[in-house]
């Protein structure tokens, strides 16, 4: 009896008996996998080409499993083929398999594994990498943004704006009415999707890319789009990974309605694996999908603008703002200022200082449950110095092997180590800690970010520019430890502890900073 491990990817083959014309629209195969407790899960087949069909089935229990198969039409190949494996524990170092799949926190605020260990979002923007990568330098990326601290790889599942077709000349799809899928084309991606789970990273593919032509939810009906996202999950279902069903689309108002019906078509027997939207800059788009099952956790694209506006909307706007209204939901900032990126109003480069300002802000303007960083060269993989494909005015973007070593990708693995120094997933808003608040909705460029335990035990402050931070201490639990951390080195300061009521405390130079506070046990 073949023999899986807990929480990795078995893969089944069934072959059919006909040839059908769009196996896509003409044929349905569901495998029914029956648990060591008696718990019956089912998910679909996808078609691979030729007469081949594929299963991908991630077991959660140790122990005997039973599948079945049916299919519609019955084909004597697809229905009624039945076997078994046996699921065994993990053995590894793998923190995707040794802790499983990823569920919200039981106050909903955050993402942990399925054994309750807290997993911090902490993702990449390569939406071109899995589409574009040679293997060997996709694996190079990977292994490098594992040793940088990375959680989590964002990209994109089929041709979209900045990618028409792939190197082959080929396209996810064909058609724009009951389009018919290529699965060559998918074919040379599942290496790259498993890699990402091989190096202990969640993939978080966008199923369905929305801005301009040839994006799938640009071009086709509502239909097709539902039968590509439900292949894709069929597909990749399997691994561990986080759906991003819409990318860069507008969701507010009327067009709102479209994507729940979308969204309940492809998740609404299959709800196993989180799911949230990735919205255009500055679109706040919680409150249209609050009320949906399938909507898992808030994203938004706080975007590459900088100026009084585009900052407000972040530390003044419904980031901060929102977050208390029911049901709750992790907040997660899924595309902040690109490092190289022009920005959109000044038109100079975002350098990692202003990755750090979004990045650090985003954190603690919300609850704490992690942020996405992104470069220009590694979103669109460059591979020469270059500007992206339909993304006129951009910059020109630094290739991805000097990208990946970038300053501001260093500064990530600085932010990494701060929150697993401490209890991050205890952190609230807590803009009260600051007697003196320097930025107004007018002027936000001086905002100071602050943050704190329910309990008073821990509390953390973010100002993007040296001076004096005046803090409440009596909302903390005495005596309070107080240390800096120097978000450009990763070097932690021992500053003593304070035991008075309200404190001013001095930065030790004049870049930004971290000051953390921890009550004394």
């Amino acid at each position: 009896m073949e023999a899986v491990m807990l929480w990795t990817a078995l893969e089944l083959v069934l072959q059919s008996q006909r040839n059908d014309d769009n196996p896509l629209w003409d044929v349905t195969v569901r495998v029914h996998f029956t648990a060591p407790s008696g718990k019956t899960q089912t998910v679909e087949a996808f078609w691979d080409g030729g007469r081949i069909w594929r299963v991908r089935f991630c077991p959660e229990e140790v122990g005997e499993w039973r599948w079945r198969s049916e299919s519609s039409p019955e084909d004597a190949g697809l229905h009624g083929q039945t076997g078994s494996f046996r699921c065994v524990p993990y053995e590894g170092d793998n923190p995707l398999y040794r802790h499983g799949a990823l569920r919200l926190s039981s106050d909903r605020r955050f993402f942990v594994h399925a054994d309750g260990t807290p997993f911090f979002w902490l993702a990449d923007t390569a939406w071109n990498g899995v589409l574009k990568a040679k293997p060997e330098d996709w694996e190079r990326y990977l292994q490098i943004r594992r040793q940088q601290g990375f959680t989590v790889i964002q990209f994109v599942s089929t041709h979209w704006r900045a990618f028409p077709q792939d190197a082959f000349g080929e396209t996810a799809y064909t058609g724009t009415s009951r389009i018919r899928i290529n699965p060559h084309f998918f074919q040379r991606l599942d290496g790259k999707v498993a890699a990402i789970n091989r190096h202990g990273l969640i993939a978080a593919p966008v199923l369905l890319w929305a801005l301009r032509p040839p994006s799938p939810a640009a071009v086709l009906s509502d239909d097709d789009l539902i039968r590509l996202a439900r292949y894709l999950v069929a597909r990749w279902g399997a691994y561990q990974v986080v759906w991003i069903l819409g990318g860069d689309g507008d969701y507010r108002g009327e067009k709102a309605e479209r994507w729940k019906r979308i969204g309940r078509a492809v998740f609404g027997d299959r709800h196993d694996r989180l799911v949230t939207m990735h919205p255009q800059g500055l679109h706040w788009v919680a409150d249209e999908f609050r009320e949906e099952a399938w909507f898992d956790f808030i994203g938004y694209q706080s975007g590459h603008g900088d100026s009084a506006n585009d900052l407000r909307w972040l530390v003044f706007g419904p980031p901060a703002s929102e977050w208390r209204k029911e049901p709750p939901r992790p907040i997660v900032n899924l595309e902040p200022n690109y490092e190289a990126h022009r920005a959109y109003q000044s038109r100079q480069p975002f350098t990692a200082f202003h990755v750090r300002r979004a990045l650090y802000w985003s954190l603690l303007v919300s609850p704490t449950a992690g942020v996405t960083y992104g470069h220009h060269g590694i979103w669109s993989w460059a591979e020469k110095s270059e500007e992206p494909l339909d993304h006129a005015g951009s910059g020109i973007a630094p290739p991805w092997h000097e990208a990946v070593q970038s300053e501001g990708a260093q500064c990530v693995t600085y932010l990494r180590r701060f929150f697993d120094a401490i209890r991050w997933w205890t952190l609230r808003p807590a803009p009260e800690l600051l007697a003196e608040q320097p930025a107004t909705p007018e002027m936000p460029h001086a905002f100071i970010a602050a943050a704190k335990s329910e309990d008073g035990m821990l509390a953390v402050l973010y100002t993007p520019q040296g001076g004096t931070l005046s803090v409440r201490t009596e909302l903390l639990k005495c005596p309070i430890v107080v240390r800096w951390f120097n978000p450009r080195t990763g070097e932690w300061t021992e500053a003593g502890e304070v035991t008075d009521r309200w404190h001013r405390f001095t930065t030790p130079d004049e870049g930004d900073w971290l000051l953390c506070l921890q009550g004394k046990p």
